[in-house]
């Protein structure tokens, strides 16, 4: 069978920097998309979403503490939308090079007046392919922006509790966002899991069915895939501990108290990654385990088919030599040789003896259980 052609999909490579390069650099992919901004403002009573077109005049308007706001940035093609982050809201460099080279770890890092956070965004494209996307969280005393890369994510659930109101959302601050952004990317994580759960349920059943090659190979998809899961997990998981015994400001003790909700679901995905890969482990187990027990059926199979001719094959390999038993030309006896080639019946009675050797030795292997 051939090998399935999404076992083909190459690996997400990333632009790396330089050796030696200067530390803070923004780098702008060519093939960045034009930045989509969407700003939110809102409190206990009001909520109002619009698409802006840069960030220029933001500071002004951030500057008003009677509204919380997410300023939500995807695209990156606009160097001048960082040169306005760094110009007018203070952000670092380093930062600001962080969020456009999209291969960070998730992390949480403290800069007095703003704290900036990262997270990894986990979705399946058209055809069915894992998707790895960076989210940036840089979040204030009011506001707070994020930043990815794509157009495509997984939080609209969080856009409709804006919109609806209900819960906390819209009270506790721009550090509750933060954190209801980064559950339901956790959520996600649950939720992709228990894909992959059921299809190594479906593998091992067509292990016991029909095995085949392409078994392998998508049990060895999985298990790559969960490779990927563990690397954001784990870093995922210590971000949320620092923030938990983080001394910022802009992270009040409400909100850890929810933070420690998604470190426990953290630890839950880590624990359900950790069975999977074991599952996928037994399932490329099992299959090399039936083509090996096959492999040793066919094997006795033969073995059989050669220890019942080996005999038979001797006995003709004996008379084939026609060795006679009398000179033709002087009728000379010839001492020694074989006597029975010339015998009355002699072709019957051979093939007697030989086809009650071959039933003695089926009985023989019969008994010994090798038929069963």
């Amino acid at each position: 069978m051939a090998k399935p052609a999404k076992h083909k999909r190459k690996r997400k490579r990333y632009s790396l920097p330089e050796a030696g390069s200067s530390p803070g650099v923004v780098y702008i992919d060519k093939n960045a998309l034009q930045p989509v901004i969407m700003f939110h403002s809102y409190n206990d009573h009001h909520y109002a979403v619009k698409q802006i077109d840069n960030i220029e005049n933001l500071s002004r308007i951030l500057s008003n503490h009677e509204f919380n706001y997410w300023i939500e940035i995807k695209g990156f093609g606009s160097i001048a939308m960082f040169e306005t982050l760094s110009a007018d809201f203070g952000i670092s460099k380093l930062v600001l090079e962080d969020i456009t080279r999209t291969y960070q770890r998730p992390k949480l890092e403290e800069y007095g007046k703003y704290d900036f956070a990262v997270s990894r965004m986990l979705h399946f494209d058209e055809q069915k392919n894992l998707e790895n996307e960076q989210v940036s969280f840089i979040l204030m005393e009011n506001a707070l922006f994020t930043l990815q890369e794509g157009y495509d994510d997984c939080l609209e659930p969080v856009r409709n509790r804006l919109k609806v109101g209900k819960g906390n959302i819209r009270i506790a601050g721009s550090s509750y966002l933060m954190y209801a952004l980064m559950d339901i990317i956790i959520d996600t994580y649950f939720q992709i899991l228990g894909q992959w759960g059921d299809e190594l349920d479906l593998i091992e059943d067509r292990l016991f069915d029909k095995p085949d090659k392409s078994v392998m190979f998508d049990t060895q998809l999985v298990k790559r895939n969960l490779i990927n899961v563990r690397r954001v997990v784990w870093p995922e998981r210590d971000k949320l501990n620092d923030m938990l015994r983080s001394d910022s400001l802009l992270i009040p003790d409400q909100t850890k108290m929810y933070i420690r909700d998604a470190y426990d679901h953290c630890i839950q995905i880590i624990d359900i990654v950790e069975s999977l890969k074991e599952i996928s482990a037994s399932n490329i187990d099992m299959y090399l385990s039936i083509i090996s027990n096959r492999m040793n059926e066919i094997m006795k199979v033969l073995t059989i088919i050669s220890s019942i001719f080996i005999p038979l094959t001797f006995i003709a390999g004996i008379y084939g030599m026609n060795f006679a038993f009398t000179d033709p030309v002087t009728g000379k006896v010839l001492p020694q040789n074989m006597p029975e080639l010339y015998d009355e019946h002699g072709y019957l009675y051979t093939m007697i003896v030989m086809g009650g050797i071959a039933v003695a030795q089926i009985i023989y292997f019969w008994r010994k259980g090798w038929f069963k």
